[in-house]
């Protein structure tokens, strides 16, 4: 395993970061198909082994089970100066008017609730989960500023918005002298570009990390086009992100497995391969409910695609509206 510095930081982490969505009980919240903890705990410990030292979860996955289940399965399988832990704010977490967004009082008490069950001091990266049109940016700059001066969190992010957006709250927070954004998680694989128009350019230009959510668009890139899976049938807000009825799609998946079937590899290390070779792309969230997940992200990064590769799997992509945010 390859580490790197996490944007202008000196934060040092692995090419691949595991996100931890899938990882909670699944009688709570809205994710039925997440995996409780026995088994969730093997594929944790193995990413370990494997050399993975970053964790992306949050506190909506599963109502805050799947942070508990991260952090008791960290604790007893590394030490907690070894691994780089992020989780995120913003998503409702109890009924009424308070209950979400990134309000400073929503902020405060999250922090608080997220090390609770994650069962750490702090967390190396704090993160806004999308952007609140509720809540001023400069109450919620403040709020996060405070969070790392009381030493809850080393580092700040943010996910999934428009990068007018993300430039506002940069310029704000160096206006300010508060804490600035160290990441960026958004939205980004070979049926999702719509990144490399601003998003990617801002954060190269501006020294952020990039740690794109979906890098394997729920799992469409890996299987054939018609082709489900369980989750799919029940994952809500994967439906709003992909469509079966765009032809463009289609050729992408068709072309990652001509290329995979060429290289004699899973389709899933192509487009792992095809991520990760981008300059701005820091380190891909995967997602892992089978061992196989973690052995062919981890192969994926020393898979080298040619030009004539790369130009193939771009070639059939069409312009798509914004979406996942």
């Amino acid at each position: 395993m390859d580490y790197v510095r996490f944007g202008a930081t000196g934060l040092k982490v692995s090419r691949l970061c595991l996100g931890c969505m899938t990882y909670g009980v699944p009688e709570r919240g809205n994710h039925p198909w997440t995996l409780g903890e026995p088994a969730s705990r093997p594929l944790i410990r193995q990413a370990i082994e494997a050399g993975i030292n970053f964790f992306d979860t949050a506190n909506v996955y599963s109502d805050g089970t799947s942070e508990e289940i991260v952090g008791r399965a960290l604790k007893d399988f590394a030490s907690r100066d070894d691994v780089v832990i992020a989780t995120k704010v913003h998503g409702r977490m109890r009924p009424g008017p308070n209950g979400a967004g990134l309000s400073r009082r929503a902020i405060l008490a999250e922090i608080d609730n997220s090390l609770r069950r994650l069962g750490t001091d702090y967390v190396d990266l704090y993160q806004i989960h999308r952007w609140d049109p509720h809540t001023p940016i400069e109450e919620t700059l403040e709020a996060l500023h405070d969070v790392v001066k009381a030493g809850k969190a080393r580092y700040i992010g943010a996910s999934s918005m428009y990068a007018w957006q993300f430039s506002k709250a940069i310029y704000t927070s160096r206006l300010h002298g508060w804490t600035q954004f160290a990441s960026m998680q958004d939205h980004v694989n070979l049926l999702n570009r719509e990144e490399e128009r601003e998003m990617l350019p801002l954060c190269a230009a501006e020294g952020i990390a990039v740690m794109p959510w979906s890098p394997l668009a729920r799992g469409r890139l890996t299987r054939p086009w018609h082709a489900g899976s369980a989750r799919e049938e029940s994952d809500t807000f994967g439906k709003t992100l992909y469509r079966d009825t765009e032809a463009s799609d289609r050729v992408v998946v068709e072309q990652v497995h001509a290329i995979a079937q060429a290289r004699g590899v899973p389709p899933a290390q192509v487009a792992l391969a095809w991520l990760s070779q981008k300059r701005e792309i820091t380190s891909p969230i995967i997602g892992a409910s089978k061992p196989h997940h973690i052995e062919d992200a981890v192969a994926a990064l020393s898979l080298g695609l040619t030009a004539e590769e790369i130009a193939a799997l771009e070639a059939p992509y069409v312009p798509h509206a914004p979406v996942g945010f």
